[in-house]
């Protein structure tokens, strides 16, 4: 039976650093951390594409789209949640 070790962010971290850097091969990060070279190489892609979204600013606007979506989403939730309570009691009374 093969069991997964599950990498925390600090060490994937770590290990996307190890492959940027380049002062070691894959395989010996590989050896070192014990993780595929195709899962570093994905790690290291991640890295770099999360880097470059942090320097052009489309996190920070991502970020606050999603705010603004959750506010509204809570919004139409106490709306739903008014009209709901409203219709309970209309039923009640033609009972």
């Amino acid at each position: 039976m093969v069991t997964i070790k599950k990498y925390s962010a600090n060490e994937k971290t770590k290990i996307a650093l190890e492959a940027i850097k380049g002062e070691l091969t894959y395989a010996q990060i590989t050896s070192k951390y014990g993780v595929h070279s195709t899962q570093i190489n994905r790690w290291k892609q991640q890295a770099l594409q999360a880097i470059e979204l942090n320097f052009n600013g489309s996190q920070a606007k991502a970020i606050v789209n999603q705010d603004e979506l959750i506010a509204q989403l809570y919004q139409q939730i106490g709306r739903l949640t008014t009209e709901c309570d409203w219709l309970k009691k209309k039923s009640e009374l033609f009972r």
